[in-house]
């Protein structure tokens, strides 16, 4: 150790680790935990959560790190290699540290993106297991979501088949659901543009109920988004009876409750609510647990991740979906809110490559080659896109937090560029580590890991962006321009519409304020980089996720069905045909 990342692919490194992966019953030695809070699924785990919870109830927290990143370049930053890195580094220093991280969707891992199990030294192994469905949560998940749809279309077949007698005699009550007003669709995970719009039910009358639908991607369904906010088993199961799948004629919704498809569902997704446990490539216990959207739901691991994290470790590493203006702020003033707990610090992940981006750089691309430009000096250009990065350390401090600037290092930054970052970065309060985990693992983070403890032990003074008494539009201008830089926000006339009868509606009162809007911009634009001035934040629709309790402003288009590109990660994906083994990931 370390191993050589730049000869080796991600795969090949997560392969030799891999051969020394402690096994089930030695994390349960390792960890300290009874024998009846480890539940094994071959050489993975999954932890007890409600066992572990009750035990540990009097325990103490350990400190509450959050990783999250500078407005990202489409090929994206590293957040997930920092929070691997982190641990690494810890765990170097002696301490007891662990971490939560999302799961991954098949659709990125067999697209453009990747596992998302970081790269290099710092990856969370085994590899394979979690980027292909690790202990089954999203295939749990799709089935109780596709059973909802099953019951809505199966319902409205019924109703149209037979009169009132009739479903009276099926015990059945008339729903009179609107075709044109079904909110839910179909989930798959796949990036499968082809299924974004459908029709449904062609053929005869035993065939269904015709009409249009959709499909969405696993991991943006409601029911990702409650997995990663459910405090226990009670509250998912309470959650799941009160997702809205269509409306009725007069407007009024129609629940999984009223399908009465709440308790199914629920049993399809009783194991979703305990975290796998997965690990880095040098042994540090990492849990895996849910994987919601971060454009459209909280881009969060669970809170009861967290919870448990908090309770087993000294030190409990956790990471936010995208840039700080859409990550940190949803665990800010959302997961936080609701888990009632409070981080220590905040990490933001930042790379030469994409301040260079921002400061005006060539367009970068998913799925093609960096420009060369990048892997070459150019403090002038660096500087230039210096503001974007002080904008994000200015909206931690916001929270209260001073944070972290972790300069992801790659082999072309230089000397002369570190230290232009690192500088900016100090004079704005923050402190600032370069970390070479990718290179060396947790050597190469010895540095972060240093500035985190340092951080973790200075009083902050951690507070909300606005209180829960502020009605949505409010909450929405405040985001907008406190987070985003905006100088203010228009609403389409149907989104304001929608907004003052949710803002007059009490049972409303107590939903989360859920953004929507791209990651690559801190505008609604994505072609828009650095720090931009002068523009308005345009508002087209609210989504009301009623078992999530989320409210959840659109700003431009997002699409809950991503593309698959065409020069696609499953073209190198294979198997060996000796050993079994699955090549090619990255």
């Amino acid at each position: 150790m370390p191993y050589d990342a730049t000869k080796l692919r991600d795969w090949q490194i997560a392969e030799e680790a891999e051969k020394n992966m402690p096994t089930p019953d030695e994390w349960r030695e390792k960890l300290g935990l009874e024998k009846d809070e480890i539940i094994p699924y071959g050489r993975l785990c999954k932890l007890d959560f409600m066992k572990i919870i009750e035990r540990l109830r009097d325990r103490p927290d350990g400190k509450y790190i959050e990783v999250t990143a500078i407005t990202p370049t489409p090929l994206g930053e590293g957040k997930t290699t920092t929070t691997m890195g982190i641990l690494e580094g810890l765990g170097r220093r002696g301490k007891n540290v662990g971490g939560c991280i999302r799961q991954p969707s098949g659709g990125p891992t067999m697209n453009i993106k990747g596992t998302a199990a970081g790269g290099g030294n710092a990856l969370l192994i085994p590899m394979t297991e979690f980027s292909m469905g690790l202990t089954g949560d999203i295939n749990d998940l799709m089935n109780a979501h596709n059973l909802a749809m099953v019951a809505l279309t199966a319902r409205m077949q019924h109703e149209r088949n037979y009169d009132d007698a009739e479903l009276a005699k099926r015990n059945l009550r008339r729903l009179n659901i609107d075709p044109t007003r079904v909110e839910f669709g179909w989930v798959i995970d796949f990036c499968a543009q082809s299924l974004r719009n459908t029709i449904i039910g062609i053929g005869g009358r035993m065939d269904g109920y015709m009409m249009q639908s959709k499909f969405g991607i696993a991991v943006s369904s409601e029911l990702m988004a409650i997995l990663s906010i459910v405090t226990d088993l009670a509250d998912l199961r309470k959650r799941l009876d009160e997702i809205t799948v269509a409306f009725d004629m007069k407007g009024n919704p129609i629940t999984t409750a009223d399908l009465e498809v709440g308790g199914a569902m629920t049993a399809w997704m009783r194991n979703t609510i305990n975290p796998t446990l997965c690990c880095t490539v040098e042994y540090q216990p990492c849990m895996v647990h849910a994987g919601p959207f971060a454009n459209i739901a909280v881009g969060q691991s669970s809170i009861i991740g967290d919870r448990i994290g908090l309770k087993m470790f000294d030190y409990h590493v956790t990471e936010s979906g995208f840039g700080a203006d859409i990550g940190f702020e949803k665990f800010w003033n959302v997961k936080c809110r609701f888990s009632g707990l409070k981080p220590h610090v905040s990490v933001l992940t930042t790379t030469i490559r994409a301040l260079k981006m921002h400061g005006g750089g060539p367009k970068v691309v998913a799925g093609l080659p960096l420009p060369d430009s990048y892997a070459k000096e150019d403090l002038k250009l660096l500087e230039k896109g210096l503001p974007n990065m002080l904008h994000h350390i200015n909206t931690i401090r916001m929270s209260g937090i001073n944070p972290v600037v972790c300069i992801n290092a790659f082999h072309t930054d230089t000397k002369d560029e570190i230290a232009m970052v690192r500088k900016a970065a100090e004079e704005a309060g923050a402190r600032c580590a370069v970390s070479e985990h990718w290179a060396k693992g947790g050597e190469g983070a010895l540095e972060l890991a240093d500035v985190v403890m340092d951080a973790c032990n200075e009083k902050n003074d951690f507070k909300f962006l606005y209180p829960t008494e502020m009605k949505l539009r409010e909450r929405v201008e405040k985001i907008a321009k406190a987070v985003y830089g905006a100088d203010g926000v228009s609403w389409t006339p149907d989104a304001e519409a929608k907004a003052k009868t949710l803002e007059s509606d009490s049972k409303y009162d107590d939903f989360a304020t859920m953004m929507v809007k791209t990651h690559l911009s801190l505008t609604h634009d994505p072609t828009l980089k650095g720090v931009p001035k002068g523009w308005v934040l345009p508002i087209r629709d609210v989504l009301i996720y009623s078992g999530a309790k989320f409210l959840c402003p659109c700003a431009g288009t997002i699409s809950l069905m991503p593309g698959t590109s065409s020069d696609p990660a499953f073209r190198r994906v294979d198997v060996d045909v000796r050993t079994g083994k699955v090549q090619g990931l990255f």
